[in-house]
């Protein structure tokens, strides 16, 4: 175990804990759920003064158009916040990203908006570790590290995104420009365990949304001139789940559309999500895909529009992931704390970024639990000791650490 070199405990021993905390209390009272677009507004403007401190330019982005198909097959327009980005230092030869979300899975009108402490350490409330303690764990170390000389020669970007919960569809246009040509990310994603343990390898996922057009008709008198649209829909969702493998699972996860019980339905939306394990699956998987919709649609004599696709690509570990992986855990270790790693397969921005060839460790925030749902906690101790990892390991790499 390497101790913690003297150049760098002056950093750490500022950490601010107590101030860190009331920024978590305060930013988990604003509800910022993906679809409450007043309250991605305040969150912004929050995260705004906060990040105002480093020495960079603080800017808010407008959200990439994207659509979603409505229950009757229309393609609608979806609305989303506007996302943070801090510039630091972009002369500089080594530069870094750093990303996390202000969004929650809470909408507006969910009843979980209050914070409660579970006992003197766990602080229950909405995002607080999924991700507000987070953002507050990297504004922290990046602020701490702007007094540490070395650190003075490297750049970097801060991203903050108002849709990482619905899958980062208006902002990876905005990931991948931002991580491109990058040394290393880090995301402040919550740890995947409360003792502290990281995502490893991750799978992809993709969400899709299959339009199927038939025809109507009267089902008592003229059954046979209709195409049954749900019908088709329900052969398209076991047809699908039986694409799924080892290296991919298919969920067929609602079929909407239909008609009154006398009319033959004309119109049914097929939403399914895939999890492919490694890129060779999603390749699979797109042209069985293909090849199911065009027997269904012989078949069936309908149409089939197709609408999305893998928004997070699988998250292999390189070598050089591996070998900032295994930084972490030994700036941990200097630290006394116990690092490890395990492989999920949930998905975050850490895939969007990896897919750039950039490596990076997707799990640097807070320790906590049960995220998505009401009993969501955040350890509140793991707020500086996570900072302090964070500080650790970027002091490493500014001082010439090579992956």
């Amino acid at each position: 175990m390497k101790p913690v070199p003297q150049p760098i405990r002056p950093a750490l021993d500022a950490i601010d804990g107590a101030t860190m905390l009331a920024q978590v209390e305060r930013w988990a009272t604003i509800n910022s759920g993906t679809t409450n677009l007043a309250g991605l507004a305040a969150m912004a403007g929050e995260l705004s003064d906060a990040f105002a401190q480093l020495p960079g330019e603080v800017r808010l982005v407008d959200p990439a158009p994207i659509t979603a198909i409505a229950a009757d097959g229309r393609e609608v327009e979806v609305q989303n916040g506007r996302h943070l980005v801090v510039s630091v230092r972009p002369e500089a030869q080594r530069r870094f990203i750093f990303t996390g979300h202000m969004d929650t899975v809470f909408p507006a009108d969910h009843p979980f908006q209050e914070l409660a402490w579970l006992d003197d350490d766990v602080l229950n409330g909405p995002g607080t570790a999924d991700m507000k303690g987070g953002i507050a764990v990297m504004l922290e170390a990046l602020r701490v590290l702007e007094t540490f000389a070395p650190w003075q020669h490297c750049g970097y970007d801060v991203m903050i995104n108002a849709d990482e919960e619905t899958g980062s569809l208006s902002s990876a246009p905005l990931i991948e420009e931002l991580a491109r040509g990058k040394f290393a990310a880090l995301t402040y994603e919550p740890a995947a365990t409360p003792e502290g343990t990281l995502a490893h390898a991750r799978g992809g996922s993709g969400n899709y949304a299959l339009t199927v057009t038939g025809r109507s008709a009267h089902a008592g008198r003229n059954p046979h001139d209709g195409r049954n649209a749900i019908v088709a829909a329900a052969t398209l969702a076991v047809a699908l789940k039986e694409l799924q493998r080892d290296d991919i699972s298919v969920n067929p996860a609602r079929i909407e559309g239909g008609a009154a019980n006398n009319v033959v339905p004309d119109h049914a939306v097929l939403r399914f999500n895939i999890r492919p394990k490694e890129p060779a699956a999603a390749d699979y998987f797109t042209t069985a895909m293909n090849a199911v919709i065009g027997e269904v649609k012989q078949r069936h004599e309908v149409d089939v529009h197709v609408h999305g696709g893998i928004s997070r690509p699988p998250k292999p570990v390189d070598r050089k992931a591996q070998k900032l992986f295994d930084l972490v855990r030994e700036c941990g270790a200097s630290l006394g704390q116990a690092i490890d790693w395990k492989s999920t397969g949930g998905v975050c921005d850490g895939n969007n970024i990896a897919a750039t060839g950039v490596p990076v460790v997707d799990t640097m925030g807070v320790r906590g639990g049960k995220i998505h749902s009401p009993d969501e906690f955040m350890i509140a101790p793991s707020l500086a000791e996570r900072a302090a990892l964070s500080a650790l390991v970027l002091s490493r790499l500014a001082e010439g650490e090579d992956l």
